[in-house]
């Protein structure tokens, strides 16, 4: 994502946005907030809203308008953002309207910017000038691929092959190929991962072939498969080694810290009323909240709160593991500094 930064005044301004990707359009639909403005150039049928007496579907337009956020979904699948409010400026000032945001088109939006919004925004600018991590989760005779977007792993294919043991070099072979094949046009890093020794093999294979596009690649070794094994490669920690900006090793951290703390009855809490507390008494050293639980406005006032109480706030995505261990926890935790019973 790229960002131009207005004129910011006591946390108050505009700052423009131009998403280049999925990714950057989940960013900008979790910083997007009921009653903020917002401006695109979006379509909108010219004569729908003042020409009520004419049923015919009038062509639709493009026009610049300005609306006040009433609602706010992502559609991952579809590529696209939704944002609905009225409008306030342009066109038929008053009535409903959705932006349907894409990447490559510009929004700007003006808003009283809280830390974890301008993080989530430097967060996404710093990924656009990196590739894509994928990671190959190989066994004998299947491979599965995942992309790692920042709502979490997304899987891209399924590859069935042969196993040298059991058909033949040639038939494994012809899997090998197929997997990079796969990967033909990704220019990130690449992790191979699973049980036993086929990812070196597969290595190996891939060294013989092109050793300077092996040196993007990294193999872990993992008791699980598939989507398991992704997993795994996110606990080891793995991906922070390879990029600074994926948050999905520190999701994972946060959630075996809180679960361990519980376990043991250590300084921790959940909750929203737990949280509450915690904030108020200057406990909280670290507040978990999900990515859906931001928009709520009692939630928003208690992150700012602990901002100012120099809590650190970590926001998990809904769509990955951790966040979905949260949401067993109210979708709302803390990691104190000291016991509160």
């Amino acid at each position: 994502m790229k960002a131009e930064f207005g004129d910011i005044k006591n946390s108050f301004g505009e700052i423009r946005l131009f998403p280049e990707n999925t990714d950057d359009l989940w960013h900008i639909g979790h910083i997007i907030r009921e009653s903020d403005l917002v401006f695109a150039t979006t379509f909108r049928s010219l004569d729908s809203a003042t020409d009520k007496a004419r049923p015919e579907k009038m062509e639709k337009k493009p026009v610049r308008l300005g609306i006040r956020v009433e609602k706010v979904e992502f559609h991952h699948n579809a590529n696209r953002l939704r944002i609905s409010g009225i409008i306030e400026q342009g066109l038929d000032t008053g009535f409903h309207h959705t932006i349907n945001l894409e990447a490559g088109f510009e929004i700007s939006v003006i808003k009283n910017w809280r830390k974890i919004d301008l993080e989530r925004i430097d967060r996404a600018v710093k990924a656009s000038v990196t590739g894509v991590v994928h990671i190959v989760a190989i066994e004998e005779g299947e491979a599965e691929i995942y992309r790692i977007r920042q709502f979490g792993p997304e899987r891209f294919t399924t590859i069935s092959g042969g196993s040298g043991k059991r058909e033949g070099l040639d038939m494994r072979t012809g899997f090998f190929d197929e997997i990079l094949s796969n990967l033909s046009n990704v220019t990130g890093p690449v992790v191979v991962a699973g049980p036993g020794f086929i990812k070196e093999d597969f290595m190996k294979f891939l060294e013989g072939k092109d050793r300077d596009l092996a040196s993007r690649y990294v193999v872990a070794d993992t008791r699980r498969i598939g989507r398991g094994a992704v997993q795994e490669v996110i606990g080891q920690g793995i991906l922070n080694r390879i990029s600074e900006d994926i948050q999905l090793a520190r999701e994972v951290s946060c959630m075996d810290e809180l679960i361990a703390r519980i376990l043991s009855g250590g300084n921790a809490a959940y909750g929203i009323d737990e949280v509450e507390n915690a904030v108020a008494m200057g406990a909280a050293d670290e507040v978990l909240v999900t990515d859906e639980l931001i928009r709520d406005l009692r939630v928003s006032e208690l992150l700012d709160k602990a901002e100012n109480m120099r809590a650190k706030i970590t926001v998990l995505s809904s769509e990955f593991e951790p966040g979905k261990q949260l949401d067993a926890f109210g979708r709302i935790a803390v990691l104190l500094r000291y016991s509160m019973g």
